[in-house]
């Protein structure tokens, strides 16, 4: 395993981390789960994400569960939790004061833990001002329930508001952002955020480095019982690949398989690996529902001599989608 700071701040996070959505409760037991955990942590993980809507909780518990039977030194690894979605009243839903310390105390419950390593606003809530939330984290990290706070799916204008007012107020600003990033969706890490990451140091943990499965390559012969777009509550997922850009997706998977293919990867290593490209990656969420695609996706490490600038030349011809900054004349 590789280990990266992340962002400016001294945390270590591997490079490969291992999150729950979807999977967690939906797809993998409590028995499963543990597995899973185990066998990342043996591989060198130490950062295991998760979030207050995750399958209403349950896979915070499911996840609690396994680190109490797991019992490994509290020292030797990471767990975040999200607020946001935390139910269907006023007061359990957004980023007010109530809702962001009501929501870390529950998290707290259900992982079986005594702090939060990594806490995320999951997204911007237009209804609460920036100041409010900024003095919520800043209070639960200087309770020590909290050791980084941070954003997920917040535009650059919304962070840097964050951390401006966290510096006028001196209290303590978001160390992370956690996006989307894949091969299919680069504009917020590659142009976006570049301000943010020279200005300020921002770390990230990204989510879908697969692409929701596509960049796997197994719906390139139409979607396979059980996997993510077929679940129920996913259709939003489903549709996304139905229309016409979805099928222009799937040309340029099969294209990329190819290419994988002549350079002796398999796909799903060389999506992996494109984003580890990035160093402004502090950490790749994966997700798994079985130990031997988890373990499977762990050992891309070992073929990262096989991303040459040929290879990533090549990704960018298939793509064509490289973000490009505007021209200031």
């Amino acid at each position: 395993m590789e280990y990266r700071r992340l962002g400016k701040s001294g945390l270590q996070l591997s490079v490969f981390s291992f999150g729950s959505w979807v999977t967690f409760s939906r797809q993998v037991n409590q028995k499963r789960a543990l597995d899973l955990m185990a066998l990342a942590y043996d591989h060198g993980v130490n950062f295991f994400d998760n979030a207050e809507a995750y399958e209403a909780g349950n896979s915070e518990i499911i996840m609690g569960q396994a680190l109490t039977k797991l019992n490994w030194p509290r020292d030797t690894y990471c767990v975040s939790s999200k607020v946001f979605w935390g139910g269907d009243k006023p007061t359990q839903r957004g980023l007010c004061r109530k809702h962001v310390i009501e929501a870390c105390h529950a998290a707290l419950k259900r992982l079986q833990v005594d702090y939060l390593d990594l806490y995320f606003c999951h997204r911007p809530d237009i209804e609460t001002p920036i100041e409010e939330t900024v003095r919520a984290m800043h209070d639960l990290v200087s309770q020590g329930k909290v050791m980084y706070w941070g954003t997920s799916e917040w535009n650059a204008r919304q962070i840097t508001e964050a951390v401006l007012v966290a510096r006028e107020l001196r209290l303590t600003p978001p160390a992370m952002e956690q996006p989307q990033y894949n091969l299919f969706n680069r504009d917020k890490m590659e142009l976006e955020y570049l301000p943010l990451f020279e200005n300020y140091g921002l770390g990230t943990t990204i989510w879908s480095p697969l692409s929701s499965g596509l960049l796997t390559g197994k719906y390139n012969k139409g979607i396979p019982e059980g996997s993510r777009l077929s679940l129920t509550g996913y259709e939003w997922l489903k549709k996304r690949f139905d229309g016409g850009e979805g099928k222009d997706l799937l040309k340029k998977v099969r294209r990329l398989q190819q290419l994988a293919d002549s350079a002796g990867l398999c796909l799903t290593h060389l999506a992996l690996l494109w984003c580890l490209d990035n160093a402004n990656v502090s950490t790749v969420i994966l997700g798994a529902t079985g130990t031997v695609q988890l373990k499977e996706n762990l050992e891309a490490l070992e073929n990262t001599g096989k991303m040459t600038g040929r290879v990533l030349a090549s990704i960018e011809k298939i793509v064509q989608n490289k973000p490009e900054p505007e021209q200031r004349f």
